[in-house]
């Protein structure tokens, strides 16, 4: 559907500017090539106004679809927001792959990663040492002092009259490189087939250690490949899950799983440990040298000749027009070869690519010895309900950045974000604690008091527990949605008058619980109702602010998108991660499913015995579901149904959050204490100092730096936190 449609952007094939690709709302996308480019500026121009999404802080327009990747680039914030830290270098390297035309959807033009790491034979794993992190200003094939010697003769003595000298006669990027690395897993097992005679490549060029693909790179002179993606987020890419028989090396081995460094005991250590590298300082402070050479001022004329990083012609923009070619085998014969050798993105930038923003200097405490106050600030309420839900919808660029707040009458209040020196409070609200830091920093200010003063009197069904699980927040801090009623409804209410705008029904019983996919700022996102008939519905909620169906005509009586079924018992606890087009849910009494949000039912999560009756659970675009169980049980599951680790704490747990990046997970329950830990393992991190009541609710302000928990006193309380810090204490070596 028209309605679907999340962005637009023109793209190349086989060099040519003939190509569109379209995104969607679930995250998937498809590419089409046409004739010419005056048929891509039709289409575009026959569909939605949405250009390339509101991610890159870019005009939603056609003409925006059309835009060069130069201008998108120039155009877009992003480069500001990497600087200032907003977005990760992971981030950022995406959305340059993206504007630059590299895509999933064509394997010659796939994203490329860099390698960032040079020590794969160690035991031990050092992240502060710069020995172990690759020269990011150097193209892999200069590296080597001796191979990069030879390509440079290779480049000086070039003997050809017909074709321009190049240093490389294969590429960083290529169809075939992007399959070896990927061979394991489908659909590229089947792409390999049918590229080489249905059949795998021989055993000694097949990719079956970190360290030998790493050495070749190093030594080989006919291969220079970069990394993908995958490296720094799929563990399930170095595992021969499928059993496919690979055959045998000269060396009498055979080839199965990736053999991995030695640092590394899993594949997801491996891959944690590469995306912590790729987030370090070290990467950090030379990543925009690495992409002077891949999509900037170095990557072709006389810069690119002096830092030995010049690739065949053919891999270039612009460098053959296929329409001018009349003889069809001469035409047939280039696209062959564009198809064989890749192709390099286009070119972004024509200056050096400005350097990321130190992070001393963004944020001196963290490298600091002294540690600061853990409580910022409590804000008592004069209602002692206990507070069971916590919104932060903080971004400065809000109308209303607030931190919503919801108790268990029902009662919400709307408290201001405010960036400022010091903290205030409203009349009517005492501020127990508050420590002045001697750096700028945001405040809450309370707002629930007299005529501000909002309750949901509508009746709930009195045999339904009010939980965090009951209500959603929108992005935008406008809405408000409340399960639990009687009349088998979920309901929409405004935060700034408390009236209700939209009832919505589709279940056949009482729906307990609600969750929504993060969503950019007024944009849309899916909802997600969980019932006691053992349902699921997901729904849409329109940047018009109401829930719309099938038909975004019908606001009054919306169809959800999809029914997801496969429980048998009450639905208690859900999560939808809109990055991945998943919904995870939990049943009364077990087990936790997996849906796609087109409603496929794809897997169960098992846990191991005695973990049975799941109650909370939070999932990062990582792919990374972290699931709480009755009695203080925890399991980290990969996103793929793998048990990754698990763990039994003595406290009744009542909020759990992830940090964005996946790696930190928060805990709060009945004993009053927030812990931290490290996602991946559940090593415990930080613990902080036990609160007079117990932790109900919680939520992240939008920089990371601020924990907000709603408390069963009715008290608020903000912890400062500092993810960062217990980074640099627990995680520099493996």
């Amino acid at each position: 559907m028209f309605s679907e449609i999340r962005a637009v952007f023109s793209r190349r094939y086989l060099l040519q500017n003939t190509a569109m690709e379209v995104f969607m709302a679930n995250r998937t996308s498809v590419m089409f090539n046409f004739p010419d480019q005056a048929t891509v500026k039709k289409v575009v121009y026959s569909l939605p106004r949405v250009g390339v999404g509101t991610s890159y802080g870019l005009p939603q327009a056609r003409r925006i679809s059309m835009a060069t990747p130069r201008q998108l680039f120039k155009s877009s914030n992003m480069t500001q927001r990497w600087q200032r830290r907003e977005i990760s270098n992971f981030e950022y390297l995406m959305f340059l792959n993206t504007i630059a035309g590299r895509t999933y959807n064509d394997l010659n033009q796939y994203p490329v990663f860099p390698w960032v790491l040079t020590n794969y034979d160690s035991e031990e794993l050092d992240l502060t040492l710069p020995g172990n992190f690759r020269d990011l200003s150097k193209p892999i094939g200069a590296l080597n002092p001796k191979r990069a010697a030879f390509y440079a003769e290779h480049y000086e003595t070039w003997e050809d009259d017909q074709t321009p000298p190049c240093h490389y006669n294969s590429h960083y990027s290529t169809a075939a490189s992007s399959l070896h690395w990927l061979v394991r897993i489908e659909p590229f097992t089947t792409f390999l087939f049918s590229t080489n005679n249905d059949k795998f490549d021989h055993p000694d060029r097949t990719f079956s250690a970190i360290a030998r693909s790493w050495r070749n790179c190093q030594r080989d002179i006919s291969d220079v490949k970069e990394l993908i993606p995958e490296f720094y987020y799929l563990p399930e890419m170095f595992v021969n899950s499928n059993g496919y028989h690979l055959g045998m090396r000269e060396d009498r081995t055979m080839v199965c799983d990736v053999e991995l460094p030695a640092w590394a005991k899993k594949p997801e250590d491996l891959v944690r440990i590469n995306r912590m590298a790729l987030e370090s300082e070290f990467v950090s402070c030379q990543l925009h040298q690495w992409i002077d050479l891949i999509f900037g001022y170095k990557q072709r004329g006389p810069e690119a000749v002096r830092a030995l990083n010049v690739f065949h012609y053919l891999t270039y923009e612009n460098s053959v027009k296929l329409d001018s070619i009349t003889d069809p085998l001469i035409r047939e014969a280039t696209e062959a070869q564009i198809q064989s050798i890749g192709q390099t993105p286009s070119q972004l930038l024509i200056e050096p690519h400005p350097p990321r923003s130190s992070a001393m200097h963004l944020s001196p405490l963290m490298f600091k010895d002294q540690l600061q106050q853990d409580v910022i600030m409590v804000l008592k309420f004069p209602s002692n309900s206990p507070v069971t839900h916590v919104a932060a919808n903080t971004l400065p660029h809000l109308s209303i950045p607030a931190v919503v707040t919801v108790t268990c009458s029902r009662v919400f209040a709307v408290n201001r974000w405010h960036n400022t020196v010091g903290l205030r409070g409203a009349p009517g609200y005492s501020l127990e604690q508050a420590h002045h830091l001697p750096i700028e920093m945001d405040s809450l200010v309370a707002n629930n008091t007299g005529s501000n003063k909002r309750q949901i009197t509508d009746l709930v069904d009195q045999s339904i527990q009010i939980t965090t699980h009951c209500f959603v927040v929108t992005a935008d801090n406008r809405y408000i949605l409340v399960c639990g009623f009687w009349d088998k409804s979920f309901r929409v209410y405004s935060s700034e008058t408390g009236k209700l705008t939209q009832i919505v029904f589709g279940h056949w019983d009482v729906v307990t619980c609600l969750a929504r996919s993060e969503s950019y700022i007024g944009g849309d996102c899916y909802i997600v109702s969980g019932s006691r008939d053992a349902t699921l519905l997901l729904w849409y909620w329109s940047g018009r602010h109401h829930i719309i169906g099938d038909n975004p005509n019908n606001s009054d009586y919306p169809a959800p998108r999809a029914v997801l079924t496969g429980h048998d018992q009450e639905v208690v606890c859900v999560a939808v991660c809109a990055e991945l087009g998943l919904v995870i849910s939990g049943a009364k009494e077990g087990p936790c499913l997996v849906h796609t949000i087109t409603g496929d039912l794809l897997r169960a999560l098992e846990g191991p015995e005695y973990y049975q009756c799941p109650r909370l659970i939070s999932v990062s675009s990582e792919g990374h579901c972290i699931i709480y169980y009755e009695r203080g049980r925890f399991c980290n599951f990969s996103i793929n149904g793998k048990l990754l680790a698990q763990l039994e704490v003595n406290d009744s747990t009542r909020a759990i959050l992830l940090s964005s990046d996946g790696h930190n997970l928060v805990t709060g329950g009945d004993n009053g204490v927030v812990e931290v830990w490290q996602a991946c393992d559940f090593k415990q991190l930080y613990v902080y100092p036990g609160c007079d009541a117990g932790v109900r609710a919680m939520d992240l302000s939008h920089d990371q730096r601020t924990l907000i928990t709603g408390m069963a006193s009715g008290s608020i309380v903000a912890f400062n936190i500092d993810f960062n810090r217990w980074h640099y204490e627990h995680q520099n070596r493996y």
